[in-house]
């Protein structure tokens, strides 16, 4: 059986973390407005919000809107949403959101949502236990307050921040109560987005001129098997993320039963006994948040810990030397048993041994790493698990040339950070290829707050072009 759609859609969303559960609702027919009664302590961005009091926050030009504005996005749309939705949040302010929303009918745009998991994506496979980066107020989506739906779940903030595993909750939830659901085609893999590739006139191109996209893939449906589907679609959102592959070392042993390249992996020898607190101990390869957030894992349950990374501890470029000591405690903790010369032993006091500036060069069947120092010499290690977090990458094999011609510079692989999808700032819709928007990480908007940013420019863009006449 393979599911097919008869008409174009007008939109397809590839991906359903929070971006696009963002768009989802913006396109939708939930409408922003600001209130007739807002004030932003904003005093320029107040005076244009009061030009058009009755007009959509969609409906508006958002290059003039987010003119001016400063924060920690390089977006300027991302910046202005956010000023919208928390308007004095960076300065300690508590203010409410300036923007009231209306569910209207006609501003509807039909669309579907593809992921793989749960609507929330990546964030459900994420250890439950572990707590945002962000606080958790910014972790929210528009119109319910993350802080009233804890309190609705009887559910409490860690030092302001929030785990893992109530945010993921939360994403599903918000789907659910805000009507969403119809639009999301969970446990589904993209294979393919063609562009005009059909025989017929009607498949290659629109009235326009601009083309239909074909998207393929399948469904893995409740008895585990794989349904294969064909959708076409008049526009193309790319939110997938960055968390599909895992980055890698691209040495010899990798691929060995023993290594691994999640942190679930740990949770799992964890259960099965595979692991103990008298194991040898787990190497963890890796000096991020990742990297950090199973060195607190494995510590909490006592577990003996080889961390290894390239850079010195001082590196400024550590993401360590660059987050308030006093906000984010447990990772100054793991930053400072990086700087300390601990030893691993077999009394009581074993637990964490640090090596800065240490290069992995191979993983041994016999459970031995092998590792080269800042000096030229060789090390070697009896581990019992390896984790190795060193980043992850999008996933883009099911366009043409993994994305890559879509970047900023094309003849470079796609990079969020260094090299991302190339759009237009205020639509959000590619340079390169008419019809096909990319939010979130990859075009560098790494955070959950700025996101939706994204998402208003795209679901602005379509909903100006629908009324376009034909």
């Amino acid at each position: 059986m393979c599911f097919v759609w008869k008409e174009p859609l007008p939109v397809i969303i590839i991906g359903n973390g929070p971006s696009g559960i963002c768009l989802s609702y913006l396109l939708s027919g939930y409408t922003p407005y600001v209130k007739a009664d807002a004030v932003h302590p904003h005093p320029i961005l107040q005076k244009k919000l009061t030009e058009k009091p009755h007009v959509s926050i969609l409906d508006q030009d958002l290059a003039y809107l987010s003119e001016g504005l400063e924060g920690r996005s390089q977006s300027p749309v991302a910046l202005l949403f956010d000023a919208l939705l928390r308007p004095d949040t960076d300065f300690g302010g508590s203010a409410e959101s300036v923007l009231t929303w209306e569910n209207q009918a006609e501003q509807t745009i039909p669309h579907l949502v593809l992921g793989r998991n749960l609507p929330g994506g990546a964030w459900h496979s994420i250890e439950g236990s572990m707590v945002t980066l962000s606080q958790g107020e910014w972790m929210g989506l528009p119109d319910l307050q993350f802080k009233d739906w804890m309190r609705r779940k009887h559910r409490g903030l860690r030092d302001s921040r929030a785990t893992a595993g109530d945010i993921a909750h939360y994403y599903q939830d918000y789907v659910v109560k805000k009507g969403l659901s119809r639009n999301f085609f969970c446990g589904s893999v993209v294979t393919a987005v063609d562009i005009g590739n059909s025989e017929s006139e009607e498949n290659r191109s629109q009235q326009d001129g601009s083309p239909l996209f074909m998207v393929s893939g399948f469904m893995t449906t409740e008895d585990g098997s794989q349904q294969p589907f064909s959708l076409r679609a008049r526009n193309v959102v790319l939110a997938t993320g960055t968390s599909d592959s895992p980055g890698r070392l691209d040495i010899v042993g990798e691929d060995l039963p023993y290594v691994h390249h999640e942190l679930s992996a740990l949770e799992e020898a964890m259960k099965t006994g595979a692991v103990t607190p008298a194991s040898d101990p787990v190497l963890i390869v890796g000096a991020g948040l990742s990297a950090a957030d199973a060195v607190l894992y494995a510590r909490h349950y006592h577990l003996p810990v080889i961390h290894a990374f390239r850079r010195p501890v001082d590196d400024p470029g550590l993401i360590f030397n660059q987050l308030p000591k006093k906000m984010y405690p447990e990772y100054q903790q793991v930053h400072q048993m990086m700087q300390e010369k601990s030893i691993l032993s077999s009394s009581t006091s074993r637990g964490y041994l640090s090596l800065p500036k240490h290069q992995p060069l191979l993983f041994q069947e016999d459970r031995q790493a092998v590792f080269r120092d800042q000096n030229g010499e060789h090390k070697l290690f009896r581990v019992s698990l390896v984790l190795v977090l060193i980043g992850s990458y999008p996933d883009l094999s099911f366009l043409a040339h993994g994305g890559s011609d879509l970047t900023v510079d094309p003849d470079q692989p796609l990079n969020p950070k260094r090299n991302p999808i190339e759009v237009d700032p205020f639509t959000y819709q590619s340079t390169r290829q008419r019809g096909l928007y990319a939010i979130g990480p990859l075009v560098g908007d790494n955070f959950v707050r700025f996101v939706q940013g994204g998402a208003l420019a795209v679901a602005s863009s379509l909903l100006k072009e629908n009324r376009k006449p034909p």
